[in-house]
C-alpha cells in the first residue's frame, strides 16, 4: 500500500521518475490499443456499395438460388446455366469486392458451356455484419456446394472454383475437404486471415507506428477465437494432389506475392504458375479478355463441361 501511495503522490524523485514512466506507458498503451481497435474495426468492416440488378435484363439469364448456412441464415446467389449436366464453377469475389465485379468472368465460363455460380460473403455487398477474412467465408462455400450439388441441372460430382484472395483462401480450404472439386484456380491467395489483417492495416500507413499491426493480430484473434485451431491453409495443400491447380500472383498486387509463390510451391502436382502485370479488378478491358482466356482454358483442361452427370 505504501508502494502505491508514493507513486500516487510522489515524494522522492525516483518516485517522480517512475511515476512519469508509468504514465506515459499507460497514455501510449492506450493510445495504440485505441488505434489498433479502431483500425481492425474498419478492416473487418469494409465498405460496401450494395446494388440491387434485374436479374431479368442481366446476360446469360441467370437466377436466383438460396442456400441456407448452418447457423440457419439465408444467402442468394447467381447461378448462370450452362450446359445441362455440366460442373459448376464458383466463382469467389475478394476482400472489399462483391459478386457483381466479377459477372465478365462468371459469363466467360457460363459461354463455354460451365454453369457458373457467384454470391456474396458475409459483410459484403449487401450482406451486413462484419467478415471474418477467410474462416466463415469457407463455410459459406461450403454451404453454397453442398446446394448446388443437389440442383437436378449439374454434375454434383464435380465443381471448380476461382477465387481472389480472401475468396481464394475460401476456395483452397473448401477444396482440400471436399473431393468434388476437381479444379481450382486462385488469384492472389494466402494461407492465414492473419496474413491479410496485417496487410490491410500496412496499407492504411498506421501499420508502421509501433506495435499497432501486433495489438491488431491480438484483436483479431480474440475476435476470431472460435477459428483459433484452424491451421493456416498451406498445411493441407498436400491433400490436392491429382487435382488441377492454377496459382495466379499479380505484379501490383506485391504483398501477396510471397504467400502466393509460397503455396505454389508447397501444392503438389499438377500445378500452373502465372504471373499478371495488373490484378483483376483492375485490368483494363483487354487484359482482362486475356485473364479471362487463361481462366477458362485451364478449367477446360482439368473438367470437360460435357455432361457428367452420370459418372
Amino acid at each position: 500500500m505504501a508502494v502505491l501511495s508514493e507513486l500516487r503522490y510522489p515524494t522522492t524523485r525516483l518516485a517522480k521518475v517512475l511515476s512519469v514512466v508509468l504514465a506515459l506507458f499507460l497514455f501510449a498503451f492506450v493510445s495504440v490499443s485505441t488505434i489498433a481497435g479502431i483500425l481492425l474495426y474498419q478492416i473487418l468492416r469494409p465498405a460496401r456499395n450494395p446494388t440491387a440488378p434485374d436479374l431479368n435484363v442481366m446476360m446469360g439469364h441467370p437466377t436466383a438460388f438460396s442456400f441456407t448456412l448452418a447457423n440457419g441464415v439465408s444467402r442468394e446467389g447467381w447461378f448462370f446455366p450452362g450446359l445441362r449436366g455440366a460442373p459448376t464453377i464458383v466463382v469467389c469475389h475478394g476482400y472489399g469486392s462483391q459478386r457483381e465485379e466479377v459477372l465478365t468472368l462468371v459469363s466467360t465460363l457460363q459461354d463455354h458451356g460451365f454453369n457458373a455460380f457467384v454470391f456474396n460473403f458475409a459483410g459484403h455487398g449487401a450482406n451486413q455484419g462484419t467478415t471474418t477474412l477467410g474462416y466463415r467465408e469457407t463455410a459459406e462455400l461450403k454451404a453454397a456446394v453442398e446446394a448446388l450439388s443437389k440442383r437436378g441441372d449439374v454434375d454434383p460430382k464435380h465443381f471448380g472454383m476461382w477465387g481472389l484472395d480472401m475468396g481464394g483462401y475460401a476456395a483452397l480450404e473448401v477444396a482440400t475437404s471436399d473431393p468434388r472439386v476437381s479444379a481450382l484456380a486462385v488469384d492472389s491467395p494466402y494461407s492465414d486471415p492473419r496474413a491479410l489483417v496485417q496487410i490491410e492495416a500496412r496499407r492504411t500507413g498506421l501499420g508502421v507506428l509501433p506495435y499497432v499491426s501486433k495489438f491488431c493480430d491480438v484483436g483479431f484473434r480474440l475476435v476470431e477465437f472460435p477459428y483459433r485451431h484452424e491451421a493456416p491453409v498451406a498445411e493441407s495443400l498436400n491433400r490436392l494432389k491429382g487435382v488441377p491447380k492454377l496459382f495466379i500472383e499479380s505484379e501490383d498486387h506485391p504483398e501477396l506475392t510471397n504467400e502466393t509463390l509460397r503455396m505454389f510451391s508447397l501444392a503438389p502436382e499438377p500445378k500452373q504458375l502465372v504471373r499478371n502485370h495488373a490484378s483483376y479488378l483492375v485490368m483494363n478491358d483487354e487484359e482482362r479478355k486475356i485473364y479471362e482466356n487463361q481462366i477458362v482454358n485451364f478449367f477446360l483442361l482439368g473438367m470437360s463441361p460435357t455432361s457428367r452427370g452420370d459418372n
